[in-house]
């Protein structure tokens, strides 16, 4: 059975995904294993899961901590996976057990100055736009902890899979700030102001399962004793992705992203102007001769 049919099948008995783990763990870009001492990992996936780059994160003795040096390996591969045409999918990860990411290292930043301080904050905030302006989807697997600007930078994905004893929020207000990575703004439109202002105000903690009935999070998956469920439906979600037309997909995420910032009517113009851009491509071409001759496409991404 092939490896896509093999997912399929998995969601539908809500398996652990073994099969799946085994296939596609420690291996980096090189194709080499994993170094223990970065702190961003970069896997792109090989075989029928070719397409798929993920980053993750492994700071253990800081819990993912947003340091210096996290946020800059995060940028600079943020930076080489937009002019990437091989990537068609993003999953944001961590290789931590029971934790996604616990926010800005405030160790580091207590030896800040006050500009050092607005410094970073402004480089997170560009950090989680360059996120969520990502031509390609990107999925947040949120396998534990994600706090503060752990969450915020979920809420820069296009997609967010968590598992059911994971806990999530943005905590600032219990350290006196607020927060500054684009939470205030991203949270609002995902489950509305109200309670978004509630959350941010108490700094209220959800688990993954209070998050998916809040609409924070697409779905929440049981943890297994591995610790990486919420990444194993990330997998499988973006193997149901890979299949389609990746031009498509990205015209698409451009539509909906830029049209839920303006009315209805000029929303649809840019839909209009999206939908424009893919009929000239050999892939809409491929799209209507697979169906004719009852076959699956094979898009090319031109």
């Amino acid at each position: 059975m092939a490896l896509r049919q093999l997912v399929r099948f998995s969601l539908s008995i809500n398996s652990p995904h073994s099969y799946l783990k085994t296939f596609c763990r420690g291996v980096s870009v090189s194709g080499k294993p994993f170094s223990e001492g970065e702190d961003l990992q970069v896997s792109h996936l090989q075989a029928d899961l070719s397409g798929i780059t993920v980053l993750g994160f492994n700071r253990p003795q800081a819990k993912n901590a947003l340091s210096k040096n996290l946020v800059n390996q995060l940028c600079d591969s943020l930076e080489a996976i937009r002019y990437d045409p091989s990537v068609k999918i993003v999953i944001l990860r961590s290789l931590v057990p029971k934790v996604f990411c616990a926010g800005a290292d405030l160790k580091e930043r207590a030896s800040f100055s006050q500009a050092e301080v607005n410094a970073f904050v402004n480089k997170l905030r560009m950090m989680t736009n360059y996120i969520e302006n990502l031509p390609c989807p990107v999925i947040a697997a949120l396998d534990g902890v994600a706090l503060g600007g752990g969450l915020e930078i979920a809420l820069a994905c296009d997609i967010r899979t968590a598992s059911s004893s994971s806990r999530m929020g943005l905590v600032e207000t219990k350290l006196a700030i607020i927060p500054g990575a684009g939470g205030s703004q991203r949270l609002p439109r995902i489950v509305g102001v109200g309670k978004a202002k509630e959350l941010i105000f108490t700094g209220r903690i959800l688990t993954g399962t209070e998050a998916f009935q809040m609409g924070l999070v697409n779905s929440v998956v049981e943890q297994n004793a591995d610790q990486d469920a919420a990444y194993m439906k990330a997998l499988s979600i973006a193997s149901e992705i890979l299949p389609n037309g990746p031009i498509a997909v990205q015209m698409a995420k451009s539509a909906i992203n830029r049209g839920m910032e303006v009315d209805i009517n000029s929303g649809c113009f840019i839909e209009e102007a999206c939908y424009a851009r893919l009929i000239p491509t050999k892939d809409r071409l491929e799209g209507l001769k697979s169906f004719r001759e009852k076959r699956a496409p094979a898009y090319k991404g031109e």
